[in-house]
């Protein structure tokens, strides 16, 4: 499975230098690779300010206050019914957006660097683009965050 990763970037929070975006591809493929995606994707990560997700967040889902990352999935389903990039015969799975401020602070607030939270985010949204949602119950929310662990650990992200 190939996947195309296109980064986009409008904050100063954080420098995304090429080695931060060669690892959210590593951990955005292990992700699929781990949900045995079918097809080769493509995904956009975009790294924004807390007030450009602020604002996101108000507009797409009621919610008035900034938050760290939203998915906005462009799968119906199964991997053959998305969109479908002509050129490259690739599944368009969605958008990630990123906000750096909000990683940077959770990542001292947890303790890790800022990478691991970055990547936490990353493979969290991708499985959300694939169609899991933490929020249902429980049981969602636990199998959702013990399958991020797993991800990270096979991408080698490491937990401090």
């Amino acid at each position: 499975m190939k996947l195309r990763v296109y980064f986009s970037n409008s904050q100063k929070a954080v420098k995304i230098t090429p080695e931060t975006k060669a690892l959210l591809r590593r951990a955005i493929k292990t992700a699929l690779d781990y949900e045995k995606f079918p097809r080769d994707a493509e995904v956009s990560v975009s790294f924004v300010t807390n007030d450009e997700i602020h604002g996101l967040n108000r507009d797409y889902r009621g919610v008035d206050r900034p938050t760290d990352v939203l998915s906005f999935p462009m799968l119906d389903g199964d991997a053959d019914e998305g969109d479908i990039d002509i050129d490259s015969d690739s599944v368009v799975l969605g958008d990630i957006i990123i906000s750096a401020e909000k990683a940077v602070e959770q990542a001292a607030s947890y303790g890790h660097s800022v990478e691991r939270e970055l990547s936490f985010l990353a493979v969290h949204s991708t499985l959300h683009l694939l169609g899991y949602d933490h929020e249902t119950s429980p049981e969602d929310e636990k199998d959702m965050f013990r399958r991020q662990e797993e991800i990270l650990t096979l991408a080698g992200v490491p937990r401090g």
